[in-house]
């Protein structure tokens, strides 16, 4: 008898202590704005606010720009030049050095300004090369932008539904105790009338102590969760976000793996940096290529100076000239020093193809594994609603038979825990479900 009351002593004791831990972590928190966010609001603000996304935009836009610079190479370079000197006597030592010289007069004042200019007609195409190389580079991080973006919309969609998750997992602890306190209430009655020991009225008021330690866990769970969330979407860390957009995955349409496998041909993130890649290499084999080939081009000058020593006799005068021509060059040395470089340019094109083929085995990997994934997600819904249905059924069934005498404390316990649990089940495959669907869009490249 004195244990027993010993045990309900302590059981008070911590119950207490749960019901002054759950006051005081609602009265500590700091309060902030309640902003109800769909999912594809999430995206729009994850997308505004990330930092790797602004970094990955700014790669792209330098990279169009640099292609603008490889055009402008194409206008000729012109350079407009002067100079203006003044010249000394000329000492002639007509007798040796150690006798005075005779100073020859000379034009002392000297200036010229000028323009030049080159256009290149033809370099081996290597002009239009680099610009196709730009164009390539571009290319390619604008799809890093793409896959950049889409993992950010992918860890927001995460968080978004693990926050979701967690605000039902609360509403169904808050109605859990509600029914726990009535079932408790129902049990004291019986006690009181001597129909159950006080063991029993013990075991429940221990459960419903768990609960409400359990509560506090996942208000925890929500603060963390929240607060990731914001972080993504560039919120403060106190407000609060409400996912109110419940989305079903079995709305998603589930298509064929050889469709989802076409899609990821044509839009996986992986693949189209791989095949431009593959495509970089080839400009780089034409460039090496293209050592060897002659260089054509225009030139031209154009002078103002003084004094006229272009040809003889002399004279202290302005005058002007006009110098135009075409100029060709072949480099006879790289006919030779040029193949070595044309053979590590032709194994660095067949490594790149080798890796792209490699991409390809692991683009499809991932494919059929997520939509097996995703597949294998939907099936889970349907069991852990049936599995709901199943456990009202036997929790009906439980405690009508405690309330006859007929079951044990126990298992009621059990039947109100394993409804519960199956409750939590659905919740976490549909979350589970919906996940796997845009980790299946990710991979595709269409999220």
């Amino acid at each position: 008898m004195f244990c027993n009351i010993k045990k309900h002593l302590m059981l008070c004791l911590i119950l207490q202590n749960a019901t002054l831990l759950f006051s005081q972590n609602h009265s500590s928190e700091p309060s902030g704005e309640v902003l109800p966010l769909s999912i594809s609001q999430t995206w729009d603000m994850a997308v505004k606010s990330s930092k790797k996304i602004n970094l990955s935009t700014l790669e792209a836009d330098v990279s169009t720009e640099e292609i603008r610079e490889s055009k402008y190479e194409r206008f000729p370079e012109i350079s407009l030049n002067g100079n203006y000197e003044y010249a000394t006597n000329i000492p002639v030592y007509e007798d040796g050095l150690l006798k005075p010289p005779t100073q020859h007069e000379v034009i002392h004042l000297l200036y010229k300004v000028s323009t030049d200019f080159y256009f290149n007609i033809y370099n081996g195409n290597k002009l239009n090369l680099q610009i196709d190389k730009k164009k390539a580079l571009a290319d390619i991080a604008q799809v890093q932008k793409e896959l950049t973006t889409s993992e950010i919309k992918l860890q927001s969609a995460v968080y978004y539904l693990n926050l979701q998750a967690y605000l039902v997992f609360k509403e169904l602890v808050l109605q859990d105790i509600a029914n726990q306190e009535k079932q408790l209430h129902e049990i004291k009655e019986l006690y009181k009338h001597g129909v159950i020991l006080k063991s029993d009225v013990l075991r429940v008021e221990l459960k419903l102590s768990n609960q409400k330690m359990m509560l506090v866990k996942i208000e925890n769970d929500i603060a963390i969760a929240n607060q990731k969330l914001n972080i993504v979407i560039g919120l403060p860390d106190h407000d609060k976000v409400n996912p109110y957009e419940d989305l079903d995955p079995v709305l998603f349409t589930l298509l064929p793996y050889d469709d989802y496998l076409a899609i990821a041909e044509r839009n996986s993130y992986d693949y189209r940096i791989s095949e431009k890649r593959v495509e970089l290499q080839k400009i780089e084999v034409k460039n090496v290529r293209a050592n060897v080939k002659p260089k054509i081009g225009l030139y031209g000058e154009f002078y103002l100076a003084n004094p006229q020593i272009f040809l003889y006799p002399y004279s202290p005068s302005n005058y002007t000239l006009g110098i135009f021509g075409v100029k060709a060059s072949l480099p006879l040395s790289e006919l030779f020093v040029n193949k070595p470089k044309e053979r590590v340019a032709k194994l660095n094109l067949e490594k790149e193809e080798l890796e792209h083929h490699h991409i390809d085995d692991k683009v499809r990997e991932k494919v059929y594994e997520n939509f097996l994934r995703f597949k294998e997600a939907l099936i889970k819904i349907d069991v852990a609603k049936a599995d709901i249905d199943q456990a009202e059924e036997n929790q009906r069934i439980v405690h009508h038979n405690y309330l006859n005498q007929t079951a044990l404390i126990t298992d009621l316990l059990d039947a109100d825990v394993q409804l519960l649990q199956s409750r939590f089940n659905f919740v976490t495959a549909k979350v589970t479900a919906q996940i796997q669907y845009y980790q299946l869009q990710n991979v595709l490249g269409i999220l």
